[in-house]
């Protein structure tokens, strides 16, 4: 049987929700909606760009921690509530995923957990065989 490896970021939520900020199992990874949050509050209040850098910078630490880089993601799911914010948000893909250039779906969504969070991003990454 393949291994499976959580990862948890400690969020008091997890356990209650039933969910991993990650798993990999073999050579897929996959890393839950991941929002703007940092100790409770919401990091980049107002601003979809500084929203969307640091969860993609949450990642990119979530992929390390099971051996995997943003190199890896095959595909991007963003969840946004308004979408007229798009060019921004796209701005911060592009400074992550420029040369990478996996599939992406931007949608809008009527809201998320918080109001004040503006984007949740969601992403797929498959590990080479050797990695």
């Amino acid at each position: 049987m393949t291994e499976r490896i959580k990862i948890s970021t400690g969020s008091p939520w997890e356990p209650v929700v039933g969910y991993s900020r990650a798993i990999r199992v073999g050579n897929i990874v996959e890393v839950a909606g991941t929002t703007s949050m940092k100790d409770g509050e919401v990091v980049g209040k107002g601003n979809a760009y500084e929203q969307t850098k640091y969860i993609l910078e949450m990642i990119n630490g979530a992929l390390h921690q099971v051996d995997a880089s943003m190199s890896d993601v095959v595909r991007t799911r963003m969840f946004v509530t308004d979408i007229s914010k798009w060019e921004e948000i796209g701005r911060a893909h592009g400074e992550y995923f420029k040369d990478i250039r996996p599939v992406a779906t931007m949608v809008e969504v009527k809201s998320l957990i918080d109001p004040e969070l503006l984007v949740e991003i969601e992403v797929h990454a498959i590990l080479n065989e050797n990695g």
